[in-house]
Formats: structure tokens, C-alpha cells, sequence
């Protein structure tokens, strides 16, 4: 059986390092912040404190090292895998849009200007490369034009522009004044939504949906998205779309039909209905419930409270446990997760761990395990912020026993940060996400429930 998600993730990641990206011939200077020194961090402060100054200072990353033209999110901090400095990411920039809610809400930036960078943005957008109104992995951040992500994935990306999506239509919501920027903002927004063609991505058979499609390579990546994973809410922008949607066929035949979809199995005494052994990477807890709001919510093969919860739990447990004898593992130093390591870039989790924390996996989970989350967060901060805290907030991850500390920040990393850490103070996004009307029609034909369609149906 075909294994997508963590492995064609970690898979074409790793294509970096053997070159098989194509490099970007144009360098230029990258803007940095003054030098930074982290052991200036204030101290002593209250948890509440702590959670503010983590989701404002991780937020730079999103607004201070955006790109200048575009206003996306760019791929990661350092110049890496040699593609240059102008590659900017579709999914982290999803998740960038919603730091940028939390920071006009939260008044870090005003909100006129929050509202300006976004139109900028949208405007970037509707230029940019796209494959059937569906946006590839990467663009150039100053020409909208693609760069490929790999030899054949040289074309459309449906789950990153899902991730993508899922930031937009909460702006669609949150940004709803009369005045000539909000408005144009919606409008434009409700353009590129419109011309999504998630149908398309079918390849005409209602029991299949591809990841990839490319004009020059049709459909040679042949991935088809099979849960269970991280590209849940692929199926939900899917089934949600105004103009080109998928049925239910495709989720019950495609999505929900693998070796990997169901789990039912105990870890330390607790159950993960769904998903890879130790329910795999944290990441599937966070990408698709950025905002997607998981309380209560249900269809017919899952309660996905219990299963990001129960994920999230084994995953500490594991970490507790330290089976591997890794150096600093504890109640207070856990998290497994894809990112940057010592030697590249991998998809930790207790089947592939080899020693790195990864700081997003706990602090991302906040809304699933706050007790457990706030240790981790004590630690990182007040223990080790020496190494970890940066301009950016934390670094990308770190590996005690082999003494390695991250000095690079990934947009896909940092902005589940901010983001959760806020559906944990007050649920934000969930609340704009789940109102949306088109949102709600797409998981009522999927079979969901959830309190916000009971509401909905109610008004």
C-alpha cells in the first residue's frame, strides 16, 4: 500500500539534500533582525505572560520576515537545500495569515495594517502561479512564479493550498467592516475561492483525490489522499467548495479506505481510533484544527477530540518514558514532530525517533494538553531559553544528546504555535473558521457533527 502524509512529507523534503530541487540562481540579501541575545529574555513571569510574550514574539517571523513584495510567508529563516532566498510557503503562509488575526485581535500590530498586508497578500495571489485555481507548494515571493518542490511536483499542491485556505476564509470572517480595504479583502479572498477547482484534482473518478497535478507532468506523482494524516481538512475545503467540490464519495472511498486509517490500539492504557502506530508525528494534531475546531466534533469513524487528545498523550507518554535513553527527555521536555535536525529534516515520532524535540509539537498542543504543554514550555523557556529563544520565538528543534540546537525557524513550525496557543486562550480561530457558511455546508455533507452546526442550524 502507498504510503503518503509523513513519508512522501519527509521523502520529498529529503530530496533537498540530494539536489534534486532546482536552485535558484538569483541570491540576494535576506534582511535580519540586530543581533539577538537571548539570555535578555524577561524573566519570572506569570504563565499567562509567558503565553503572550511566546505567540507576540513568534509572530515576528510572520510580519518582520515576511517578503517584502509578496507579504507570504517565507519557507524558513535560513538559506538552505540551496533554492534561495525568495521562496515563499503556501501552507505556512495559511498559517500565517491566522497569526495575523491574533495580531490585529490581540492589537500587536493595528488593524487597518494587519488588513493592508493581507490585501497585499490576496492581491500577490491572484497573480501567482496556479494549476486549476490551485497554488503550488512554493512561489517566488517577488514574481508569483512557481518554484518546484521537486523534479515532477512542478504544479499544483492540494493540501498545501488547503492549509492555505483555512487562513484565508478565517480572514474572510474575522475582517467583516465596511470600509474599502476590509471589503476588498473579502471580495478578493471570495475570487480565489471561488476558482479553486478541488473537483478537478478527482481525475474524474468519485473514489479518488490527488495531491499533485502538473501541467507538464500530468498526474506522475500519483499520490492519492489516504488517511489518515495531516490533509483532513483537504477533504473539508474539498467538500466545502462553492463552485467545484467533491461528494462524500470520495472521503468514504479515498480518504477513509487505507492500511493506516484505522487504529483502535492502546499505547500506555490509551486508545488512538485512527491513524499510523503512536498515532505518528504532533503535526496531525495541529494542521488540519489551526482551525477546524475539534471539541465535540465527530463523523462516523472518529471522535477527533479524543483522537488529538489521546495522540497527543502518547506521544508525551512516550517521551516520559524515553525507551531510546535520550538525553533530557521528561515531563517537561517532550514533543515529537517533523522538522530540522542535527542532519536534515525528519518526521520524529516514537516509530522514528532519534533524540530531537521539537518545541511546536508541545506548545502547539496547548488546547489538547495544557498542564503537560505549560511544563514544556516552563522548561524550554526558563531552563533552556539560552539556546532556544530567538528573535522568532523558539528555535526549530534540538537534540540534547548530540548537543545540536537549531539556529532556523520554519514557517510551517511557527505559526501552529501561535495560532493553538490562542484557540487555547479563546478559541479564535475555531470560532471563525467554524461560522463560515461554506465551511459548515462542506462537513455537513461529509456526515460531521459539531456544535457549530447545531448553532448554525438554529439561526
Amino acid at each position: 500500500m502507498m504510503k503518503i502524509s509523513i513519508y512522501y512529507l519527509l521523502g520529498l523534503l529529503l530530496l533537498c539534500s540530494q539536489g534534486d530541487l532546482i536552485a535558484q540562481k538569483k541570491k540576494q540579501t535576506v534582511s535580519k533582525p540586530a543581533v539577538f541575545n537571548a539570555s535578555e529574555r524577561p524573566r519570572n513571569l506569570s504563565d499567562t505572560a509567558l503565553l503572550e510574550l511566546v505567540q507576540k514574539q513568534t509572530f515576528r517571523y510572520f510580519w518582520e520576515f515576511g517578503h517584502p513584495v509578496s507579504g507570504m510567508s517565507r519557507e524558513r529563516s535560513n538559506v538552505a537545500y540551496d533554492y534561495g532566498n525568495e521562496v515563499v510557503t503556501t501552507g505556512g503562509t495559511g498559517f500565517g495569515v491566522m497569526a495575523m488575526i491574533v495580531a490585529a485581535e490581540r492589537k500587536w500590530q493595528p488593524r487597518d495594517s494587519v488588513a493592508a498586508r493581507l490585501l497585499k497578500m490576496v492581491k500577490f495571489l491572484s497573480k501567482a502561479d496556479h494549476y486549476h485555481g490551485i497554488f503550488p507548494h512554493w512561489l517566488n515571493g517577488a514574481t508569483g512564479k512557481i518554484i518546484p518542490f521537486g523534479r515532477k511536483d512542478d504544479g499544483g499542491d492540494l493540501v498545501e493550498t488547503s492549509f492555505l485556505f483555512q487562513g484565508l476564509l478565517a480572514a474572510r470572517q474575522y475582517f467583516n467592516s465596511n470600509n474599502d480595504v476590509e471589503r476588498d479583502l473579502r471580495n478578493r479572498i471570495q475570487w480565489i475561492w471561488d476558482e479553486a477547482e478541488w473537483d478537478w484534482y478527482t481525475r474524474g473518478n468519485p473514489n479518488q483525490l490527488y495531491w499533485h497535478w502538473s501541467p507538464n507532468n500530468g498526474w506522475a506523482m500519483n499520490f492519492e489522499l489516504r488517511g489518515y494524516n495531516e490533509t483532513l481538512i483537504t477533504y473539508i475545503l474539498a467538500a466545502s467548495s462553492p463552485r467545484y467540490p467533491i461528494t462524500a464519495q470520495v472521503y468514504n472511498k479515498c480518504w477513509a479506505q487505507s492500511e493506516h486509517f484505522k487504529n483502535g490500539k492502546e499505547y500506555y492504557g490509551i486508545k488512538i481510533p485512527l491513524g499510523f502506530e503512536f498515532g505518528g508525528p504532533l503535526f496531525f494534531t495541529h494542521y488540519s484544527f489551526v482551525g477546524l475546531d475539534p471539541r465535540k466534533l465527530k463523523d462516523q469513524y472518529a471522535d477527533y477530540w479524543e483522537q488529538n487528545v489521546n495522540h497527543t498523550l502518547v506521544n508525551y507518554k512516550y517521551c516520559v518514558t524515553n525507551p531510546g535513553k535520550f538525553k533530557g527527555y521528561g515531563e517537561n521536555n517532550w514533543g515529537l514532530t517533523a522538522s530540522d535536525t542535527y542532519n536534515g529534516y525528519n518526521a520524529h515520532s516514537p516509530t522514528n525517533d532519534f533524540g530531537t524535540i521539537t518545541p511546536t509539537a508541545a506548545l502547539s498542543s496547548f488546547p489538547y494538553t495544557p498542564e503537560q504543554s505549560m511544563k514544556a514550555l516552563r522548561h524550554f523557556y526558563d531552563d533552556m531559553g539560552d539556546k532556544l529563544w530567538s528573535e522568532y520565538g523558539f528555535v526549530d528543534a534540538f537534540n540534547e544528546s548530540q548537543n545540536w540546537y537549531a539556529k532556523s525557524h520554519l514557517a510551517i513550525d511557527q505559526g501552529p504555535i501561535i495560532v493553538m496557543i490562542e484557540n487555547y486562550r479563546t478559541g479564535l480561530l475555531w470560532k471563525l473558521f467554524m461560522k463560515d457558511p461554506d465551511i459548515q455546508n462542506g462537513l455537513k455533507k461529509l456526515g460531521f457533527e459539531s456544535p457549530a452546526l447545531e448553532i448554525s442550524s438554529k439561526n
